[in-house]
């Protein structure tokens, strides 16, 4: 039996999140890709409450942005979510790339964390 692309990125998810937990000394950098923005939430998963968050949804990054759904945009709020854990004091997460392969927008999204100054 064939699965879909679609069961296949259920399956890698449910794998992933058994075994991605975040606290709250090293809360989880949560990845969301739809066909037109990218998601990102720093959360912690001990008192299931979200930290800090970004996308190409907002206001700003909507105007500077010709799409969302490009591996520039994903790098933007890459820069911008780590921005903003920065200033809240986190510098340490665990990535979860929510059942997307490491490829393309995600793995963008993360080398743009990265550089600006996450941890993972």
């Amino acid at each position: 039996m064939k699965l879909t692309r679609r069961e296949s990125k259920q399956r890698r998810h449910r794998r992933v999140r058994g075994k991605v937990s975040g606290s709250g000394e090293r809360p989880r950098l949560a990845v969301f890709r739809s066909n037109e923005h990218i998601y990102a939430q720093v959360i912690d998963d001990t008192k299931h409450h979200t930290l800090v968050a970004a996308s190409t949804v907002e206001p700003d990054l909507r105007s500077s942005l010709a799409t969302g759904a490009s591996c520039e945009a994903s790098a933007q709020v890459g820069k911008l979510i780590a921005a903003r854990s920065l200033e809240k004091g986190i510098t340490k997460v665990v990535f979860d790339r929510g059942g997307n392969l490491y490829h393309g927008r995600i793995q963008a999204l993360a080398d743009a964390a990265r550089e600006a100054g996450l941890d993972f």
